[in-house]
């Protein structure tokens, strides 16, 4: 009996021992199979792919120490005013436009007698720096200003893009000139030399454009247009003088046209004259026949 009762302690132990090992394997077990976080790797093959030649269609990052960040604006408009002296007006307006630096793209000149105005219109061109100070001069010598409008554009945005995208086509020519150095087929090269001709036409364009945003940024614009309606500065029919002078002038042409169709119709003039003569010759004989018969 006494034995039985240990074998019976010494088989539970033994189970209680093995049900706690088999936990703790199971502890652990669960344990390792919690995956580890991913770790980041970099390809290097991607990198690779980059310097192989389908990189070349794709342009490359715009380079930030590239753009220029300065702002550049366009300044342009028109004035319209009424002087006194229309040619005082002018001769100012050069004088001021040499001291300044700008000059005169432009300029007309009209008579009209209906209204009694003679007008000027002129285009110049002037440094930005100057515009203000040119604009300041030129209202101030006006008697009365009729219309004065200012248009101020910001095109540092457009100027940064086009400066960007014309230092990335330059930099996609110089992958291509690599690819052109290494190229072995003459399909390869036509192909390459094809694509290096658009990109060259691409830079040239943008080229262009960029220079002329860089002369519409450096010379501001202004539309001048100036009258007077004094009538000894217009010369028109309004007074009695020009009207004096332009009857005189007009019968003198008109004399000149009637003498001008009378000689056109000399064949007229010559037949004429001959039947005169005739019908005085006839006159004659018959005057003398009639004292003969008395």
């Amino acid at each position: 009996m006494k034995t039985y009762f240990i074998l019976s302690v010494s088989f539970l132990l033994v189970l209680t021992s093995c049900k706690h090992q088999t936990e703790q394997k199971a502890n652990v077990a669960n344990v390792e199979l919690i995956p580890p976080p991913p770790a980041e790797e970099k390809s290097i093959a991607t990198a690779d792919q980059l310097e192989d030649a389908g990189t070349a269609n794709k342009p490359p990052a715009p380079n930030s120490s590239f753009a220029d960040t300065a702002k550049k604006i366009i300044k342009e408009g028109d004035i319209r005013f009424e002087t006194g002296n229309p040619k005082a007006a002018r001769q100012n307006i050069v004088s001021s436009l040499k001291k300044l630096g700008g000059y005169l793209a432009e300029e007309n000149e009209t008579n009209s007698g209906e209204t009694n105005q003679k007008e000027y219109s002129l285009k110049i061109r002037v440094p930005s720096k100057n515009f203000d100070a040119f604009l300041n001069s030129l209202t101030s010598n006006a008697d009365h200003i009729d219309s004065k409008n200012i248009h101020i554009r910001d095109v540092t945005t457009q100027f940064i893009d086009v400066k960007a995208q014309i230092n990335n086509n330059k930099q996609l020519e110089q992958r291509y000139l690599q690819l052109a150095a290494k190229a072995i087929k003459m399909t390869d090269l036509l192909a390459i030399e094809d694509k290096l001709a658009a990109i060259r036409t691409e830079i040239d364009s943008a080229q262009g454009q960029l220079n002329y945003l860089s002369s519409q940024v450096s010379y501001s614009s202004l539309d001048i247009s100036f009258y007077t309606r004094q009538a000894n500065l217009v010369n028109n029919g309004n007074g009695f003088g020009y009207k004096f002078k332009n009857s005189l002038s007009t019968g003198w042409d008109t004399m000149q046209n009637m003498f001008f169709s009378i000689v056109s119709l000399w064949p007229l003039i010559f037949v004429a004259l001959i039947i005169y003569l005739l019908i005085i010759r006839w006159k004659k004989r018959r005057r003398a026949t009639v004292l003969t018969e008395a």
